[in-house]
């Protein structure tokens, strides 16, 4: 990927790392020009909102309004224009499990009439995004990012690159998300898994097929409203 960013450009870099299936998912916003800083922050202080009222016996519904009351309490002036920064509704934090990133339970970013609780022993990602724009995600371009459905059906699979691409799949990465991009390498994902010898090739129509069947997911890049600004903390 040769793109270049700009000073006036704002970047979201979302991550997960994991041990035996222990997920820690985490993502914050980088920006040059100090403009888009009440955006930055709007979304960190919204999230640290969240943390902070997060808790046992806590009901989601609850967490989504303090994260919303300090989201939208601040605002970005462009080009001399005033936008309020909105939560974007249809996005959410999460509940994780082992090998299983999102795992039941999604923790609102707006007031909503949700009464589940989070309980003892759970985890959860608190993730809040704010927009200049509708605060409403599309999916949208071109897919890159895929994840093996944590309760995929058994489909008899008729394709044999499509058996082969999931036999590729289970091995590497299990129910743990990937690129394409990975799939190409030598590797196939993994150097320790596979060594040299696990480039996929040929791959997109099994891949296709695997989506279709209900085994994988595909995860399209989101986007609000043409020339907005999004920005991301968890």
């Amino acid at each position: 990927d040769d793109t270049v960013l700009s000073y006036d450009d704002v970047m979201k870099v979302d991550f997960g790392t994991q041990i035996d299936g222990r997920i820690i998912d985490c993502a914050w916003t980088v920006s040059f020009n100090p403009k888009y800083d009440p955006l930055l922050e709007a979304v960190k202080e919204a999230t640290n909102a969240g943390i902070k009222a997060a808790g046992i016996d806590v009901r989601l519904c609850d967490i989504g309004e303090s994260v919303q009351e300090v989201m939208e309490s601040y605002e970005v002036e462009l080009e001399g224009k005033t936008y309020p920064v909105k939560c974007i509704r249809n996005l959410n934090g999460h509940s994780m499990g082992p090998y299983h990133i999102h795992a039941g339970k999604s923790v609102p970013i707006v007031k909503c009439d949700d009464q589940t609780k989070m309980e003892e022993n759970e985890i959860f990602a608190i993730e809040t995004f704010g927009s200049t724009g509708r605060g409403y995600i599309v999916e949208d371009m071109e897919c890159s990012h895929y994840m093996k459905n944590f309760h995929a059906p058994h489909v008899p699979l008729r394709v044999p690159r499509a058996k082969k691409l999931l036999a590729h799949i289970n091995k590497t990465f299990g129910t743990l998300a990937f690129c394409r991009r990975w799939l190409e390498r030598e590797d196939g994902g993994s150097a320790t898994v596979n060594k040299q010898g696990g480039r996929q090739e040929k791959y997109l129509g099994a891949l296709k097929n695997l989506c279709d069947v209900g085994i994988v997911q595909p995860y399209p890049p989101l986007v609000d409203v043409k020339g907005c600004y999004t920005a991301q903390y968890e």
